[in-house]
């Protein structure tokens, strides 16, 4: 396993006990990413073109502890993410210029990995609250919490566009795969297979295909398949790990963190795998990216 990939999985699991020839661009979308340029893990934005408010990039959180897995709402407006400031990991929610920071879980136990529904009005989860990892559903206030999974540790929740389903990552049936299941909790289907893991499910805005980390032919790649789990595609062949795909909000493009050039950097690519471009540089490390619609 390779150690950007497990850097963000065992931190996990501890926590939780267009197109151009100059290379790739996410279309007009900022770029949230985690990044410790600053010594700690924050979150941190930029514009493709490299500049926010004059600046290469803008830090959006500050305070003491780190800032984990953003998020971004359907509108653009708000930021979901992961800190640790007021002791155990929860999950908050901020203004997208980083302003207006809400708590919205807490402890017993803690809770990581936010993914907001289609609509914005409720957000999935993961949280240790009842002993093992599990996947979660809240209203977008942190209202009516409802627990979705039960068996093995489950991670990684990503709706569907039309929120009807969740993608999500279990090892009920041994090691880490994708399953999807309705928002309800039923018709949970595996739609990856040994060997390897398979992690960091992301659907395509059509909903017909997603994105996914493996490292089923030994280091840790970007694939793309089909929504049903067929037709699986290497999009990846760079070492130093490949990790955390998001699609653009065009379908055009798919962001990602790699550590191909040293250490874990934000990167972009077409969706067949072409025109790989960097975005962000050292200092530091950038990982974990998400992007505005």
């Amino acid at each position: 396993m390779l150690r950007r990939r497990t850097l963000i999985l065992v931190t996990a699991v501890a926590l939780l006990g267009g197109l151009g020839g100059a290379g790739a661009q996410p279309g007009s979308s900022k770029v949230a990413f985690v990044s410790n340029r600053d010594g700690q893990f924050q979150i941190y934005v930029m514009y493709p073109d490299g500049t926010s408010d004059g600046s290469t990039v803008a830090r959006l959180t500050t305070q003491p502890g780190t800032g984990l897995f953003p998020a971004f709402s359907p509108d653009g407006l708000r930021i979901a993410f992961v800190s640790n400031r007021d002791g155990s990991p929860q999950i908050y929610v901020m203004n997208a210029d980083g302003s207006g920071v809400k708590r919205l879980t807490n402890p017993p136990g803690a809770s990581l990995f936010p993914a907001f529904s289609p609509d914005g009005r409720r957000i999935a989860f993961v949280s240790n609250r009842d002993e093992t990892p599990q996947v979660y559903l809240m209203d977008a206030d942190g209202s009516a919490v409802i627990r979705l999974t039960g068996l093995g540790e489950n991670f990684y929740p990503a709706f569907s566009p039309d929120g009807r389903k969740i993608a999500f990552v279990s090892t009920r049936d041994g090691s880490p795969q994708i399953y999807v299941m309705n928002t309800d909790g039923s018709r949970v289907a595996r739609l990856t297979t040994p060997p390897g893991t398979s992690l960091y499910p992301a659907f395509s805005p059509d909903g017909r295909r997603i994105v996914f980390e493996s490292n089923r032919d030994g280091d840790a790649q970007i694939y793309l398949m089909n929504a049903d789990g067929s037709a699986p595609t290497r999009l990846t062949d760079a070492p130093g790990g490949n990790a955390s795909p998001v699609f653009s909000p065009d379908g055009r493009t798919i962001v990602f963190s790699s550590g191909r050039d040293g250490n874990s950097q934000i990167y972009v690519m077409h969706t067949d795998g072409s025109n790989v471009t960097r975005l962000t540089n050292p200092p530091g490390a950038s990982l974990n990216p998400a992007l505005s619609p």
